[in-house]
């Protein structure tokens, strides 16, 4: 629950305390005064959109700070141990400071958080109804929250809220294909015919550096073959005079003299060494001569495949280096497609199930609705029949309805029903209540589904406005009998609705001709009669007037 309010600075509060207690306290004081001002203020702790024009003239920021008691609040101790924002006290302090140029700055426990942060926090702790509440109820989609409140099955909610989202995604990745189906196609056609081509040729991983290889030596065979071979007959064949002939005579000679001069002994050695090299060297290149071959067919077969790989390569526009990795890529994207192809056909039948998931977990949903509907629609006229409206019959209508656009909420149509009068058939809300029933019809509704809910404080500001006489006891005795179970705060200008509060607090506004602020004090049980009894006789306080005021407050 909110255990303390410090408001500075902001609007026409300079400086404002509040200690709040539990059960409900009406908020009371002159049109004018401010009265909810402190709500606006726990809104800002709450997320709502901060402005510069909140900031109190002449100051440089306006802050406001709000500490909840978490004890009994599984659900905001979870949330805060989970962005890791919890103490070790069990209580919770926002603040939110505001700029005069309008800029905001929030946190949580000390530790700065964003607005969304704030806003999830605060649907663990506050739950506020505003001064249009009663035209909200006229809307479709606050009848179905309200509906969905009373019967607290977010478990459903979240199920049917998972699988629409799987849903949804599902067919934007199918309609993504089927719209591109016509250029998957056509490139399709194109590849088919591109990739049957080059798996003809089927060139291999680093065979075209190898064609060009065969392809040099080929085309030079006859040349290759003629030096080799002539060569090989001045290296080492030749009768009459050879390398190897030559330099061996040099190595008899020298070896003979190397007895006289000793310093010929390293170019003996050396020329021994060429001795060996000339002779392996003379080996090889025979070897080389008995290998090569003048061969005219694989000539015609090697430049063929030469050629259809330079051919390919200018086609396809690629280096002749390329062509093998070229061909691959085709042939994976190739593949993909006509993965692509079965994909369309698989998610169709995917989606179909999909669907039938979606529809069965909006019609488990929708069941719930119907049961929680009868028991609310059944509470909601009571209390409203004891509002004046003693012969209204309330009712709520759940049309579950497969063939309507798929929604995160489900397949509902909701409607809230009402019969003002005997004999007058019942109709939706917008064409039969008043101004006065729909005040009434509303804050039966919202009090009641509100029971169901886990928020431990509930305001309420100015909601029984259109409401007088003894239909405000029965609006009062409503709230304080809410209050028996959670923290319940009223802005009201009704006396009657006022005397019901466990806790009163008025709201005063001063001006000095310069500048103006507004308090907000609690009220002791003399200055509450005292404050009943303006409420009922205006500002002169007669004795009939606080006879009335002892009255309502059962003195």
């Amino acid at each position: 629950m909110l255990l303390q309010l410090s408001i500075r600075n902001f609007a026409i509060v300079q400086s404002l305390d509040i200690e709040l207690q539990s059960g409900m306290t009406a908020i009371t004081g002159e049109t004018g005064a401010g009265k909810s001002i402190a709500i606006d203020a726990l809104s800002l702790c709450l997320g709502d959109r901060a402005e510069a024009s909140m900031v109190r003239k002449g100051a440089d920021k306006a802050e406001i700070t709000a500490c909840f008691g978490l004890h009994n609040l599984p659900l905001a101790q979870q949330w805060l141990a989970t962005q890791e924002l919890q103490e070790d006290e069990p209580e919770c302090v926002i603040r939110r400071v505001i700029s005069a140029e309008g800029r905001s700055k929030a946190y949580i426990n000390g530790a700065p958080v964003s607005l969304q942060q704030l806003k999830n926090l605060g649907q663990y702790l506050v739950s506020i109804h505003g001064q249009h509440a009663h035209q909200q109820l006229l809307k479709a989609d606050v009848q179905r929250e309200l509906l969905d409140s009373y019967a607290n099955h977010p478990n459903l909610q979240q199920e049917l809220t998972k699988r629409y989202q799987l849903l949804l995604d599902t067919r934007k990745q199918y309609q993504q294909l089927q719209d591109n189906q016509q250029h998957r196609e056509a490139r399709r056609q194109l590849l088919e015919y591109q990739v049957q081509e080059l798996d003809e040729f089927a060139i291999e991983d680093g065979e075209f550096e190898q064609l060009e290889i065969e392809h040099k030596r080929l085309s030079h065979s006859q040349s290759l073959l003629e030096q080799s071979q002539l060569s090989f007959h001045q290296l080492y064949d030749a009768d009459d005079i050879n390398a190897l002939s030559i330099i061996q005579h040099a190595i008899d000679r020298l070896s003979e003299l190397q007895a006289h001069d000793a310093s010929l002994t390293p170019i003996i050695e050396l020329l021994s060494e060429a001795n060996i090299q000339v002779d392996e060297a003379s080996q090889q290149l025979r070897d080389y001569i008995d290998d090569l071959e003048v061969d005219p067919f694989r000539m015609q077969q090697v430049e063929a495949r030469f050629s259809r790989a330079m051919e390919l390569a200018r086609k396809h526009q690629v280096m002749p280096e390329g062509l093998y990795e070229y061909h691959q890529s085709l042939a994976q994207e190739f593949s993909q497609l006509q993965q692509d192809d079965n994909q369309l056909e698989a998610l169709a039948a995917t989606l179909e199930q999909l669907r039938q998931d979606y529809l069965q977990a909006a019609e488990t949903l929708s069941q719930s609705r119907q049961k929680a509907a009868t028991k609310l629609a059944d509470k909601v006229q009571r209390e409203i029949r004891q509002m004046n409206m003693s012969q209204a019959c309330f009712s709520i209508q759940v049309r579950f309805d497969s063939q309507l656009a798929i929604s995160r909420h489900g397949q509902d149509v909701i409607e809230f029903m009402v019969a003002t009068n005997p004999g007058q058939p019942a109709d939706a809300l917008e064409k039969v209540a008043s101004g006065g029933e729909l005040s009434r019809i509303g804050l039966a509704v919202q009090v009641i589904a509100s029971t169901n809910h886990k928020v431990p404080t509930m305001i309420f500001d100015e909601v029984d406005t259109g409401i007088s006489g003894p239909t405000a006891s029965v609006v009062g005795q409503l709230l304080r009998k809410l209050g028996k179970d959670a923290q319940v705060m009223c802005v009201t200008h009704l006396p009657q609705v006022a005397a019901c509060a466990h806790h009163q607090m008025l709201v005063t506004k001063f001006s000095d001709g310069k500048t103006t602020e507004t308090h907000m004090i609690p009220l002791e049980q003399q200055q509450r009669i005292e404050e009943l009894a303006r409420l009922l006789a205006g500002d002169k306080l007669t004795d009939t007037a606080l006879a009335n005021a002892r009255e309502l407050l059962g003195l």
